[in-house]
């Protein structure tokens, strides 16, 4: 096997919108959308692929079920300057800046 690339793949109810926020809040540029569809990329970090939720693509058992449970973890250089820049830029931060017990600094 000769993996060429990796993605995470996410089911949302609003593509465009998923995608505009990961454009404008962390650098992502659109490789390929269609409708229900969008591939999003960075040169340092596996793609982002978005799907609407109920597209055919998707299995069926699981077409009309939304993201539940994912975590998407982006390893950064500088987490605070980081954080004041998504606040200051108006992104939606739903857990503030924190540290856990054993060590790891997250929002």
């Amino acid at each position: 096997m000769n993996v060429t690339s990796t993605a995470v793949s996410l089911t949302v109810d609003d593509v465009p919108a998923g995608a505009a926020f990961l454009a404008r809040y962390l650098g992502f540029r659109e490789a390929m959308a269609a409708d229900g569809f969008a591939s999003l990329v960075r040169d340092d970090t596996p793609d982002v692929i978005l799907l609407r939720r109920g597209t055919e693509v998707l299995p069926e058992g699981f077409r009309d079920q939304p993201a539940a449970g994912v975590i998407i973890a982006f390893i950064v250089a500088n987490l605070d300057a980081d954080y004041e820049r998504l606040k200051n830029e108006g992104a939606p931060v739903t857990i503030p800046l924190r540290a856990k017990p054993w060590g790891e600094r997250l929002f």
